[in-house]
């Protein structure tokens, strides 16, 4: 039986309670590392992630990127596609998106109701329940299956042998670049997290592996060779030739598993996006198996790729960029985008991060590219608190360098003026910029008081340029009955 009390309810009505539900099982920071329930739990759904074949992606960094060009290459291609990613950066349905659309309300809700009566079944079964995370990857499937979708692309949500994800055997396997992040889960040294990692490698797959240290390397290549998987490898069988940073992005050359590809231009910033794209580039090349793609497609397909919340730019005058890099691996990533890409003069730096986290190897990405750090927090119980943020950031940065301010709101709103007064650090007036970062909470959190409230002042624009217009008309009218009277 269940340690954990799961009632049985009424089916979702809306969103919220379908949300409210899955929160209200174990979450994602609680694992317990088994597939029996998910496995149980899909045999009970008759196993839909077995009707159609899965692109499956890990790695420490990258995944969310790489995944969202995949599925943008497929969908030029006319596949019908399914995605999987987590986590969420704003609402929870962005996990699971049909033809590159995140699922409706109603759509979110209709697959919920599907699965929410074998949840209870296998509860009782289990010596454990299924968690938040076992449930939205079983919600995926059956949404994927339903669809019905030609491919789906699938995101580990933690490492890859254990991950409840793992229960696909994919066409063609992923690993992003493996370096430190869930140590307390995954391992202590990046060949430990590797050996976790490299579990979603199946027999007579494609693994496509990104550049990896020599340790990391050697133990996905041992895994590949024990199941008799085909390897491509980032440098050896494909890789990016060449790389021009642009206004707005970067333009590219990428050779390819079967052809070079020329003159792509891709809007996404630094040096690790241009590696997701030659990752993303290989993984269609091996599972389409055929011949060189079109370049046409190729050039359509990353000209039209997005990835919010990574190095996004969000707002102008001051310019605020959000990414959420959470571990020191991808802070420095970013960091180097920033210097590649932008002048900010200066960047103040808004951080609110994860509690769990290597908060202090963040920060030291970080330092050499921020004049000036706000600390702050997300709100959610994990969060670190901005005073605590605060005291570490003053040994790496400096007090002078830090202010605390708990509001992401009011951090958000400092940072902007602080950038806006470029001259009080040294600088020209107006060439600063603000870097929301952290964690993907806090960005999430971030976009939402950026993107909907210049969303909501640009309708609220376009109804007051209606009304005005609407009166005008009427005016009109009333001055041409008078003149005809």
């Amino acid at each position: 039986m269940t340690d954990f009390p799961v009632a049985e309810g009424r089916p979702a009505q809306t969103f919220q309670e379908a949300e409210d539900a899955l929160l209200s099982r174990w979450p994602e920071t609680r694992l317990e590392p088994s597939l029996d329930r998910i496995e149980a739990f899909t045999e009970l759904l008759g196993r839909p992630q077995d009707s159609y074949p899965v692109i499956h992606l890990t790695g420490t960094n990258g995944k969310t990127s790489t995944s969202r060009m995949i599925d943008t290459l497929l969908r030029t291609l006319n596949l019908r596609t399914g995605r999987f990613t987590s986590p969420h950066v704003e609402k929870m349905s962005e996990r699971i998106s049909i033809d590159g659309e995140p699922l409706s309300d109603e759509a979110f809700v209709a697959t919920f109701n599907e699965i929410a009566p074998y949840l209870h079944v296998v509860d009782a079964s289990q010596p454990h329940p299924m968690s938040f995370f076992e449930s939205v990857v079983a919600m995926a499937y059956a949404a994927f299956a339903d669809a019905p979708v030609d491919a789906a692309v699938v995101e580990v949500g933690m490492g890859g042998s254990w991950d409840a994800t793992n229960v696909v055997d994919a066409k063609v396997a992923v690993v992003l670049p493996v370096a430190m992040d869930h140590a307390q889960y995954l391992g202590d040294t990046p060949a430990e997290i590797a050996r976790e990692k490299a579990g979603i490698i199946k027999a007579g797959s494609t693994v496509v592996l990104a550049e990896q240290s020599a340790e990391v390397a050697k133990v996905l290549l041992e895994r590949a060779v024990e199941v008799g998987a085909t390897v491509a490898r980032e440098g050896v069988e494909f890789g990016v030739v060449s790389r021009v940073p642009a206004v707005g992005g970067q333009h590219l050359t990428i050779q390819g598993l079967r052809a070079t590809y020329e003159d792509l231009f891709l809007p996404l910033y630094g040096a690790h996006q241009a590696q997701n794209a030659a990752v993303a580039l290989a993984a269609v090349e091996a599972f389409l198996g055929e011949g060189a793609l079109s370049d046409e497609v190729v050039r359509e397909a990353f000209a039209l790729a997005t990835s919010p919340g990574r190095l996004e730019v969000v707002r102008r005058s001051p310019t605020v960029v959000l990414d959420a890099a959470h571990n020191p691996h991808g802070a420095t990533a970013s960091a180097a985008a920033l210097a590649d890409s932008f002048a900010f003069e200066p960047l103040i730096g808004v951080m609110g991060v994860m509690g769990d986290k290597d908060v202090e190897g963040v920060l030291a990405a970080f330092e050499p590219h921020v004049n000036h750090l706000i600390c702050t927090q997300n709100s959610q119980p994990r969060s670190m608190s901005a005073a605590d943020l605060g005291r570490l950031a003053v040994g790496i940065f400096g007090e002078d360098r830090v202010t605390v301010e708990p509001s992401l709101a009011d951090a958000i709103d400092r940072a902007a003026a602080l950038a806006e007064a470029g001259a009080a650090f040294g600088e020209s007036i107006g060439a600063g910029g603000v870097l929301v970062t952290g964690s993907v909470v806090t960005v999430g959190e971030a976009r939402g008081l950026l993107v909907h409230k210049e969303d909501s002042i640009d309708r609220a624009a376009a109804r007051t340029a209606e009304r005005i217009a609407m009166r005008e008309s009427r005016l009109l009218e009333a001055t041409d009955w008078e003149d005809e009277a």
